[in-house]
């Protein structure tokens, strides 16, 4: 990618993630500016930041060389050394079975088909390991539905997990939910929606530079909706951090 600029995502989430990938090899001095244009089903780093949501228009201010920024990029780093970055959101336990669950369905898309995965995995494959969690210096360990680490506040096409996540403040947030029974993790769906969950006793939502999370079986964990490890993976153990400022973006 080195000599273009700006190299240009058009795509979805997954599309973006690739290319940010690809732009991290790239050494700091010469990276290229990165621009969007959104053609994906959920396209959750897009809403999330403010870029233009019309193909045609995103693409019209990227050519027209319009203004930039900076933006932080997330790391992951599993037990085995494999490292990938990230741009959105990583999550691990519940939001990564509703994402493997979403590749079983073709019938629908979008926002409903997440939707009707959540369902799907509250219903047949509702799990909670316990996670030994090392948070920028503090540790505890409890059974946890889901650990989510978010750049951005929204993934899954509408779910806004971090409400108060920016891709551009030089943190992470993160949200996780104890075990809870199947009727309130429905309960919570529609706070989640909206990014109200936070209000209740079993949801925690924070700010992070670096945490570690291990568990005691399998962890499935996705990265900007592309699957990470899925259970047959065995990854048990996961690091995440963050690159500040690390790419500039066309706005």
């Amino acid at each position: 990618m080195a000599g273009f600029d700006p190299v240009v995502a058009i795509g979805g989430d997954g599309t973006l993630h690739e290319v940010v990938n690809g732009l991290m090899l790239v050494d700091p001095a010469r990276r290229p500016r990165l621009g969007v244009v959104p053609l994906g089903a959920g396209n959750d780093f897009v809403s999330g930041t403010g870029l233009e949501t019309r193909p045609l228009a995103a693409l019209r201010r990227i050519l027209a060389g319009s203004a930039e920024r900076r933006i932080d990029v997330g790391s992951i780093r599993d037990e085995s050394g494999r490292t990938e970055y990230w741009d959105n959101t990583v999550g691990i336990g519940f939001d990564a079975a509703v994402n493997l669950q979403s590749r079983r369905i073709t019938h629908i898309h979008g926002f409903m088909m997440y939707l009707l995965s959540v369902i799907k995995v509250i219903v047949e494959n509702y799990d909670a390991p316990r996670m030994e969690v090392e948070l920028d210096g503090t540790s505890f360990t409890e059974e946890l539905l889901m650990f989510t680490v978010g750049n951005g506040p929204r993934e899954g096409g509408g779910f806004i997990t971090t409400p108060e996540a920016k891709t551009d403040d030089g943190q992470l947030d993160y949200a996780y939910i104890h075990r809870v029974s199947r009727l309130m993790m429905i309960r919570l769906i529609p706070e989640v929606m909206n990014g109200r969950h936070g209000r209740f006793k079993a949801v925690h939502i924070g700010r992070l530079r670096k945490v570690r999370v291990s568990a005691d079986r399998p962890l499935p964990v996705h990265t900007d909706g592309e699957m990470f490890a899925a259970y047959e993976a065995n990854v048990r153990c996961v690091e995440i951090g963050i690159v500040p400022g690390a790419l500039r973006l066309v706005n």
